[in-house]
């Protein structure tokens, strides 16, 4: 079916789904993001526009006849603690008369692991449920702003994560989202390092401006974006949890990129949500169990600093809510591979 024209019979659909309500929105946050308090939208947690296409008779056919798909993506702003981190994180600990975590500090600033350097770990926690990934790195300079590692430290082991077919994206800087050139020159860099094309893209920050960031992004050749979510709640940022070519309102045409909406990162849920685990828990299969209501891809952002500890066990229990509904748990990559 054409999506467009089905909805264009709709304009209250219309216009949630090309987020026409952000277009010269003097309403931005301090990362010069859209944010959901600034949206009308208050059904959020409701895949509006893609349960009227499902209604309307819109489907994905997935592999082995599943329902639904399930994107797993990890962004990948750090890789390091240093030492002074590790020593601050022992003082509040100490401070607060939390002796267990400061004794935890204390064995990390004397231990040679790398918690956060978990691309492996992660892969093997995945592969446990069927399960594959996207893995979006920063492809810094050392004199970029917030320079934390260097990915050709990393070459090896994005070999063996292709190898294994899992992906690796580009994730782009703070200034990227409004910088077409930057976006073409990390790419072109990532791209060296893995010697293949890299397809996917997230922005740092979710740093986002609709329409430009998507045409940015085609422009640089890539096939797809999964940054159109919100960084202060989790929910449809546009009622959309199918892959979706997005529209230009202002030069009325469809740009010819699939972004890949997403719908759940854990730091919204913890540190703007502010949700215990409990509540946490229980919004995460509400959108869930909606989105295998209409045969959509839920897509999840799990940083790989979340991936240690209880942030780990949390992780893998909704691995498991989402093997037991055998849901298509998958890369960005392989998304793409599907709609396009």
């Amino acid at each position: 079916m054409n999506i467009i024209q089905s909805l264009q019979k709709n304009p209250d659909l219309w216009d949630l789904f090309t987020c026409r309500e952000e277009y010269h929105s003097p309403l931005r946050d301090r990362y010069d993001r859209f944010p959901y308090y600034a949206s009308t939208n208050r059904n959020i947690f409701e895949p509006r526009v893609s349960q009227y296409l499902h209604d309307e008779g819109y489907r994905l056919e997935y592999p082995e006849g599943k329902k639904f798909a399930v994107c797993l993506t990890h962004d990948i702003d750090v890789l390091y603690k240093t030492t002074v981190s590790k020593g601050f994180a022992a003082l509040q600990n100490l401070q607060g008369s939390r002796f267990s975590g400061f004794l935890h500090s204390v064995m990390e600033m004397h231990s040679k692991k790398i918690p956060w350097y978990n691309f492996c770990e992660t892969m093997a926690l995945e592969d446990q449920y069927g399960a594959k990934s996207s893995f979006y790195v920063l492809a810094q300079n050392p004199d970029d702003p917030y320079y934390t590692y260097d990915i050709r430290d990393c070459e090896t082991t994005f070999g063996e994560i292709i190898d294994n077919g899992w992906e690796v994206g580009l994730h782009g800087s703070e200034s990227a989202y409004n910088n077409p050139v930057e976006i073409r020159e990390k790419k072109q860099k990532l791209e060296k390092i893995l010697n293949k094309s890299v397809v996917g893209y997230r922005n740092h920050f979710l740093r986002f401006r609709v329409p430009e960031t998507w045409e940015h992004v085609r422009d640089a050749g890539f096939l797809y974006d999964s940054t159109l979510g919100y960084a202060d709640c989790i929910g449809f940022r546009n009622g959309m949890c199918h892959p979706f070519k997005p529209y230009n309102l202002t030069q009325q045409h469809e740009i010819d990129l699939i972004e890949i909406p997403l719908t759940i990162m854990e730091e919204t849920l913890d540190r703007y949500m502010k949700l215990d685990s409990r509540t946490a828990w229980a919004m995460i299969t509400r959108l869930i169990d909606s989105v295998e209501a209409c045969e959509g891809v839920i897509t999840l952002l799990w940083h790989n600093t979340y991936l240690v500890d209880e942030h780990r066990k949390f992780y893998e229990k909704i691995l498991k809510y989402c093997a037991d509904k055998n849901a298509w748990m998958t890369s960005g990559e392989e998304i793409i591979r599907l709609v396009r």
